[in-house]
């Protein structure tokens, strides 16, 4: 049985991914370039290293990462005042259900540690990790493994006995590179053929996880 799990948080335990990906799309118009899904999608918990040259190698060195980002930090305040932040499903009954059987639990996000305290405390989940590891407390966010291989020190066990949750590729990655067994729990896309290599399986939802957990006790 597992020690710790660990938790991404868009996408897996509040439902923002969403928003994110029409503020990105919009505020990349806004500044002249055509951003569809299909680029978008490579910016779910990815950090600045990669994600600018990614999105410069699709529309050119042009491409000012860091304003549009700021736009679309803009347009994602505006979209959450409108319609707030909601819980994904089985969120409270997975938490509860660890707490219970005495299994750690952590958050590791690719979101810096204000903003992701601030999401927290706006559905009441702040307080139901014993850590919350952001990826502005690591030199490099995902999909590098340091913000993972911080959680698994700051909570106190070995990679190799925590699970992780995650619902993007590049979550997959880290959580993997880390040498965390990872589920994936697709939110906005469905693991592909060299994602389900590396994933120990593909959960419905975290009632499904819960499901798993139960059977390997």
């Amino acid at each position: 049985m597992y020690k710790a799990v660990l938790f991404d948080m868009d996408g897996l335990i509040i439902d923002t991914e969403k928003y994110y990906q029409k503020a990105w799309i919009q505020a990349a118009k806004e500044m002249g370039f055509d951003m569809t899904v299909k680029e978008q999608l490579y910016l779910r918990s990815c950090t600045k290293k990669y994600a600018e040259p990614i999105m410069q190698g699709f529309f050119g060195p042009s491409f000012d990462y860091d304003k549009v980002r700021d736009r679309r930090k803009e347009i994602m305040d505006e979209e959450l005042k409108k319609h707030g932040i909601e819980k994904k499903p089985y969120v409270d009954e997975i938490l509860d259900y660890l707490k219970e059987i005495g299994i750690k639990r952590a958050l590791v996000t690719a979101t810096p540690e204000k903003r992701a305290r601030e999401y927290l405390k706006d559905v009441g989940l702040e307080d139901k990790f014993d850590k919350i590891i952001c990826a502005d407390m690591v030199k490099n966010g995902k999909p590098d493994p340091d913000v993972y291989l911080f959680a698994c020190e700051q909570i106190g066990e070995k990679s190799e006995d925590c699970l992780a949750l995650e619902d993007s590729p590049n979550g997959v990655n880290s959580a993997h590179n880390a040498g965390v067994d990872v589920i994936m729990v697709p939110d906005l896309s469905e693991p592909d053929e060299t994602l389900n290599k590396i994933i120990l399986k593909r959960a419905e939802n975290l009632g499904d996880v819960i499901n798993f957990l139960q059977n390997i006790k």
